[in-house]
């Protein structure tokens, strides 16, 4: 199973960055997925998480109205679409597969985990 990040970058405060998470060796469509932030000195948070089908999405009281969870079961891939973003979005970014059929917002609850991709907001 691979889950692999990408779109990560720096960013000036304000403006906007889309990541994508590919996954292969999983049968996509089975797993929800969520996204994941990890910001220096503090805990692995949750973002966001999408259900199988997409019809259901969860967010951070953080970052509700300013970010964007989609996936495409076709492509096996997850995005996360970040707007407005501010300094304290600055981390790196996990997407991560559950097979359970609810959005969790907890890091145990997930089997399988990509690298990261590092966001950098800048003032």
């Amino acid at each position: 199973v691979r889950l692999v990040e990408s779109g990560g970058g720096l960013v000036q405060a304000g403006g906007s960055l889309r990541l994508s998470c590919a996954t292969s060796g999983l049968s996509f469509n089975s797993f929800v997925m969520g996204w994941f932030r990890h910001a220096p000195g503090k805990e692995r948070e949750f973002v966001s998480g999408i259900s199988r089908r997409g019809d259901d999405t969860s967010y951070a009281d953080s970052v509700k109205g300013r970010f964007t969870i989609s996936r495409d079961n076709t492509k096996k891939t997850v995005y996360l679409q970040m707007n407005s973003l501010k300094l304290e979005d600055t981390a790196v970014y996990y997407c991560a597969a559950d097979f359970r059929n609810t959005i969790l917002q907890l890091v145990e609850n997930y089997d399988y985990w990509g690298q990261g991709t590092q966001v950098t907001v800048s003032s």
